[in-house]
């Protein structure tokens, strides 16, 4: 016998895990937009690229840290770009993702950009840490 409690988490879950695809999806869209300022579009395609890409920064059969990482980092780094995006391209894209939803494809373009971004910050940290050892 299941415990009703624990069907209403798994449901809030599922209606979580569908929000945040058709958020995705329209940041996708907002992105696109040229009305949207460089700096909002730059963090959405971060943002898209991390959420799309095959590889995580803590892979997930790390029990508990790898799944961490995607409820933790994708809904954040959401946040941040949906508040970067100007009001009126968002509901512009909210509308266009919700009478035309898509699934989004994992990319390899993304998982190219975010293994670039991580060679970077490797690259910054052993920089950083010669200049303060030499």
């Amino acid at each position: 016998m299941t415990d009703p409690a624990r069907q209403g988490l798994w449901a809030r879950v599922r209606a979580f895990a569908r929000h945040l695809k058709a958020e995705l999806l329209a940041l996708s869209l907002a992105a696109r937009d040229p009305r949207s300022p460089w700096y909002a579009r730059a963090w959405a395609l971060l943002v898209l690229a991390y959420a799309l890409s095959p590889i995580d920064l803590i892979p997930d059969f790390i029990p508990v840290l790898g799944q961490l990482d995607d409820l933790l980092l994708v809904p954040a780094g959401l946040w941040v770009a949906l508040r970067l995006i100007p009001p009126e391209v968002l509901v512009d894209a909210r509308r266009e993702a919700a009478t035309h939803p898509q699934k989004l494809a994992r990319s390899a373009l993304g998982a190219a950009l975010i293994v670039l971004v991580y060679v970077a910050l490797v690259v910054l940290a052993w920089a950083w840490w010669r200049a303060r050892s030499g």
